[in-house]
């Protein structure tokens, strides 16, 4: 069943002999994920629902364009995100059948959905892009783990870095408040880290989205 918050629209299939054009120039889409593969595309509103937890899981994701963050609400209400995912990333992996975490498009994004049961592609593709997210999980409970705000911010804004094909102006879909809730910072704590970073010359802020990283050496430093 479609979240209510989901538009499926015929008109965004992408047929096979169309090319994709990504995001991110480090992010190389496995030939199971390939749009050839039988899936649907559907479009997401800002803030939309994609799964919810508790749920079956019956599929997984890929993300076409836009961003979508992966987060639980604690027993008190606050929420922690445990992960974002950028144009060409997969998520949605579950070990027992059932969603643990919330998902939802950061922004207006569209995503692939390959149903489950999945082919056999699909299926010898999933095994390095399962370690791979592994890997990017626990290395980001060393990053909250850390007790310097600084560490924790610049080691995000590296991580968008590389995530982003290296360029150094990085977009980001994310709000301070997410990324806050992601780093296990407050919001104010986020801004004033961006403001001391700014002043320093490690970063030039143009709005509030985009984020030139004109010493990433600089942020190198702060994680080591």
């Amino acid at each position: 069943m479609l979240s209510h918050n989901a538009i499926q629209a015929p008109s965004t299939r992408i047929h096979p002999d169309v090319p994709v054009t990504r995001h991110t120039a480090t992010q190389l889409v496995p030939p199971a994920f390939a749009p050839s593969q039988p899936h649907q595309v559907i479009l997401y509103a800002s803030n939309a629902e994609i799964y919810g937890q508790g749920e079956r899981a019956t599929a997984l994701y890929q993300v076409e364009f836009g961003a979508v963050r992966v987060y639980r609400l604690l027993s008190d209400g606050r929420r922690q995100i445990s992960a974002f995912h950028v144009a060409g990333e997969v998520f949605g992996f579950e070990a027992d059948g059932h969603h643990h975490f919330f998902a939802e498009a950061i922004c207006n994004s569209a995503i692939r959905i390959f149903r489950q049961p999945l082919g056999a592609d699909i299926a010898r593709g999933i095994l390095p892009i399962a370690l791979k997210a592994l890997i990017r999980a626990q290395e980001h409970l060393l990053v909250i783990g850390r007790q310097n705000a600084a560490e924790r911010v610049a080691a995000f804004l590296l991580d968008q870095l590389e995530r982003q094909g290296g360029l150094p102006q990085v977009e980001l879909a994310m709000s301070r408040t997410d990324i806050g809730d992601y780093l296990g910072l407050t919001i104010e704590t986020v801004s004033r880290v961006f403001s001391k970073f700014r002043e320093k010359g490690y970063i030039r802020l143009q709005g509030v989205r985009t984020v030139e990283l004109i010493k990433p050496e600089a942020l190198r430093a702060l994680c080591v």
